[in-house]
């Protein structure tokens, strides 16, 4: 019985942790990140040389019915998740091989930071 309780006790924490992880972000200079990194090829309500964020997440990759999306993120099967955007960001090549954006953020926080503007401003209608 000791043994269950400190499994759920560990699993609590680490969820609790994980969550936190992506609260941390900073939308506000988010928006300042997604200004100079993320705007000169997307926008929320157009496709541009990359496709729109409005409703971005948990939508599959590849899903945006008029863009065309590589062969390699159309059958990645990923869905855009904070988790999955964190490793995007970090390097979109190692999270699906053979993808077409050659920008990478390297920094966690400045990570953290989109993702949190990204959640604010692509999910309002």
């Amino acid at each position: 019985m000791k043994q269950y309780l400190s499994l759920s006790l560990t699993l609590s924490l680490t969820i609790g942790w994980c969550g936190a992880a992506f609260a941390a972000g900073d939308a506000v200079n988010g928006a300042k990140l997604y200004q100079g990194k993320c705007a000169a090829c997307h926008s929320f309500d157009e496709n541009e040389l990359g496709p729109r964020h409005r409703g971005v997440f948990n939508r599959k990759a590849g899903s945006v019915s008029d863009y065309s999306y590589s062969a390699a993120v159309k059958s990645s099967g990923v869905v855009w998740t904070e988790a999955n955007l964190d490793k995007w960001l970090a390097g979109p090549e190692k999270l699906i091989p053979g993808q077409q954006m050659n920008v990478s953020v390297p920094s966690e926080q400045d990570r953290l930071d989109l993702i949190a503007y990204l959640k604010q401003e692509a999910s309002k209608p």
